[in-house]
């Protein structure tokens, strides 16, 4: 049995105290349950980003999105984390990946290694974090992934199991992504759910939208994102799971379709899209 829908937004940009919290109310009232914020150097910082998102609302959880695991040392994240959960009362989701923009690390005077460093320091950070954390409720675990070795981390660990349906291009230091076709998507996933076979209870699947248009004319809508993957037609465009153009009406569709071909029901979506999207939650709700 599926999943029930659920929908999350990324919040990008800093704002003062005041405007921030006004931020995540309205994420509320459009019907979000998660808020959520990246870990960019350049953007927010996670942690009193969301201990001030819970004071300006009551019903949605808090969660990284996700979270640069280079850029922490396990036993102080794990102080964060029982810290962060206890002020926002229980409403934390933890979300963990490598970490994909070299620059960043460069900024930071941080080493960035190799993909198989970077992944043996995820999995040292699981493990840490498992350990320390042992004695209090069991925050939620979200881990972004697309490689074999980072599945089968997820299928071991998380919850939930996020998919940007997306990969970094080639020697990008500023991380360039590019999305994967329709079937590389099914083949991920697949792979997913082979490593997952043994699981007890099954994880929630997430997908990164990252194009939401309500527009009676997607290919304008879609201009700015064929210039930056000039490879793309229009129709391959608009066949990308990442990507919701049409009406309304196409655009929910669109979801469910994408629900019953991979199996996601945990959406999120980037903070220039809460308001188009908020109307998409509603039409689904309203069905």
């Amino acid at each position: 049995m599926s999943l029930p829908f659920r929908f999350g937004v990324s919040l990008l940009g800093s704002a003062p105290a005041g405007e921030w919290r006004d931020k995540c109310r309205r994420a509320e009232e459009l019907g979000y349950d998660v808020i959520l914020v990246p870990d960019h150097l350049g953007m927010v910082a996670p942690f009193p980003a969301l201990v001030a998102a819970a004071e300006g609302t009551e019903r949605p959880r808090l969660g990284t999105f996700v979270l640069n695991a280079g850029f922490w040392n396990p036993a102080l994240l794990a102080r964060e984390v029982a810290t962060t959960d206890a002020l926002t009362g229980g409403r934390l989701e933890l979300g963990l990946g490598t970490g994909y923009v070299q620059a960043e690390h460069d900024t930071a005077g941080l080493p960035y290694g190799s993909p198989r460093e970077r992944v043996d320091h995820l999995v040292r950070t699981v493990e840490e974090l498992s350990r320390l954390l042992a004695d209090r409720p069991r925050v939620p675990l979200l881990i972004g992934a697309n490689g074999d070795r980072m599945l089968r981390l997820t299928a071991e660990h998380a919850d939930i199991a996020a998919f940007t349906g997306a990969r970094l291009v080639p020697g990008s230091t500023t991380g360039t992504l590019e999305p994967l076709t329709p079937e590389e998507l099914d083949e991920r996933v697949a792979a997913y759910h082979r490593l997952a076979a043994g699981r007890p209870e099954p994880a929630e699947l997430n997908l990164l939208v990252q194009v939401v248009a309500i527009t009676d004319d997607p290919a304008a809508a879609l201009r700015p994102l064929l210039t930056r993957q000039p490879q793309l037609t229009v129709d391959q465009a608009l066949e990308l799971p990442l990507v919701l153009a049409g009406s309304l009406k196409q655009i929910t569709e669109r979801v469910r379709a994408v629900r019953e071909r991979y199996g996601f029901t945990y959406f999120t979506v980037l903070e220039p899209y809460l308001e188009p999207f908020g109307q998409v939650i509603e039409a689904l709700r309203a069905e």
